[in-house]
């Protein structure tokens, strides 16, 4: 790998880390920098601003979740193996990289993001709805609209997540596994 490479991605871990320990607007380019090991002006070479690096950050993740809908909804199966497998791959996640899965869907930045990170955010959501409504098609979902029964169901899944994430719950902890249960019953028929 590059030298630039290098230090992109050492920039991409500082801002991330720096973003979910102590929040967006708290950090500076100098703490980035310095958490780096690199000149602040460096950052300016591969980010055009602290708020490009936060979009560039959660357009990864919110790409990754993307993925992770579809390979669930494409998977062989009753809708409800479908959810949990991804419930189950979200929370693997928070486990293995919980800054990345809190900065997708735990912390707020709906005003600092660009068009871009909300479109790659939106992918997330159309592939879960998507999945929703083959489940209302197939009669194991409540009536209503599919968007209301998505937020529903990632309201509760949200919670695990919350949980590994802070490292309160391990990922195969009793409350990861009644928040599954509970965020299907929450919506099932």
């Amino acid at each position: 790998m590059a030298v630039a490479d290098l230090t992109r991605q050492r920039l991409i871990r500082a801002g991330l880390e720096l973003f979910t320990t102590q929040g967006y607007h708290v950090t500076t380019t100098v703490q980035i920098a310095k958490k780096a090991g690199v000149a602040e002006g460096t950052i300016y070479k591969h980010f055009e601003s602290k708020q490009h690096l936060l979009n560039e950050l959660y357009r990864g993740a919110a790409r990754w979740a993307a993925r992770a809908a579809e390979e669930a909804d494409a998977t062989p199966g009753p809708v409800q193996d479908r959810l949990q497998l991804l419930a189950h791959r979200l929370v693997a996640g928070a486990s293995q990289d919980p800054a990345v899965m809190q900065l997708y869907f735990v912390d707020r930045h709906r005003n600092v993001l660009d068009e871009k990170s909300r479109d790659a955010g939106r992918e997330f959501h159309n592939a879960l709805e998507r999945l929703l409504a083959r489940g209302k098609s197939d009669g194991v979902i409540r009536p209503g609209a599919a968007e209301v029964w998505s937020g529903v169901w990632l309201g509760v899944v949200r919670q695990a997540l919350e949980r590994v994430v802070t490292r309160e719950w391990s990922e195969s902890s009793a409350g990861v596994r009644q928040s599954i249960e509970a965020a299907w019953l929450a919506i099932c028929r």
